[in-house]
């Protein structure tokens, strides 16, 4: 099966689909099927949202000066001082893999500093 159109809501052939299925409606596509000699047509609908951040995102954290063995381990894995915030930087993936997920900062909080 070979997909040979695909279409955005609101173009020729999708304005039916985008009444019926509104903000969810992601595409409409026009499948082949050789063999039986068919033609499909397909929608991709939203139908989850949720907030995610990639990997390699720089995060804010806060570790006290006192944590010496923390600083350590966020130096290690890459961790940046920046001293007019007051907070280390680090990708978002090493946040999460040294379980530091409640240490960042929002980035409202950082502006304030």
């Amino acid at each position: 099966m070979r997909t040979l159109l695909t279409r955005k809501p609101g173009q020729k052939g999708t304005k039916q689909l985008a009444l019926e299925h509104g903000a969810r409606l992601v595409c409409v596509r026009y499948r082949y099927d050789a063999e039986k000699r068919r033609r499909l047509k397909t929608v991709e609908l939203v139908v989850e949202e949720h907030e995610w951040m990639p990997e390699d995102t720089p995060v804010l954290i806060r570790v006290a000066y006192e944590e010496i063995e923390l600083r350590g381990r966020v130096k290690q894995a890459g961790g940046k001082w920046l001293p007019e915030k007051k907070f280390w930087q680090l990708p978002y993936g090493m946040v999460l893999k040294l379980g530091l997920e409640a240490r960042m900062v929002r980035e409202w909080e950082g502006k304030q500093q």
